[in-house]
């Protein structure tokens, strides 16, 4: 009598059934393992080739040379708004003003502006008297093309602190400034952005 169909041993038929079914399973396994080792790359190659690279070819529709934040041409003279803004309006003797922007695209369609620091100016004034601006000691200035969608506001990511003092190129080095006059003395901030200056001004009170 066959062994195979009726094995011989000292256990049960159901336990040399029960390896033998564990020795086929492996076998098939280690099959399947050898066919995707030798078909799997071949295949995979070919199902992640593109049929074609519909980028390859295109070019920006307005011929210009895509900001870093985008393709969009940059802002007509009208179409953007600036606003100067301040962190508050009344400052005591102890506090210094942090001086921001917000710059919107008033157009209808997104548009391309510098907003880097090399194309700010904040401008500070009592009456016609000009106290500080920002660019008489600046260093490290730099260009930022900034693509701006219709509509949206967007402000200054880092605020600039005004120490008080009268700005002058002259003491850039020394440090030396004249103080600002306080007890209740009102100033007013501009901002300009690439050409285009705030329209109307943020006043402010210094304690």
């Amino acid at each position: 009598m066959s062994t195979i169909k009726h094995p011989v041993g000292p256990q049960s038929n159901k336990v040399y059934w029960r390896r033998r079914l564990v020795v086929l399973l492996g076998l098939l396994a280690v099959i399947v393992v050898i066919v995707l080792i030798v078909v799997g790359p071949g295949r995979s190659a070919e199902a992640e080739k593109p049929a074609s690279d519909p980028g390859s070819s295109a070019a920006p529709s307005t011929g210009q040379t895509p900001t870093a934040t985008g393709a969009g041409g940059a802002c007509a003279p009208g179409s953007v708004s600036v606003e100067a803004v301040t962190d508050e309006g009344d400052y005591a003797a102890d506090q210094e003003p942090a001086l921001s922007l917000v710059v919107t695209n008033t157009g209808p369609a997104a548009c391309s502006l510098n907003v880097g620091t090399a194309a700010q100016v904040f401008t500070i004034k009592s009456g016609s008297d000009v106290y500080w601006t920002s660019t008489d000691c600046q260093t490290d200035s730099s260009n930022v093309p900034f693509e701006l969608q219709p509509g949206v506001p967007v402000k200054s990511s880092a605020p600039i602190v005004w120490d008080r003092t009268r700005s002058d190129p002259g003491t850039c080095d020394s440090g030396e400034r004249e103080s600002a006059p306080a007890e209740g003395a009102s100033y007013h901030l501009t901002v300009t952005v690439d050409g285009v200056t705030s329209t109307t001004s943020k006043q402010f009170i210094l304690n």
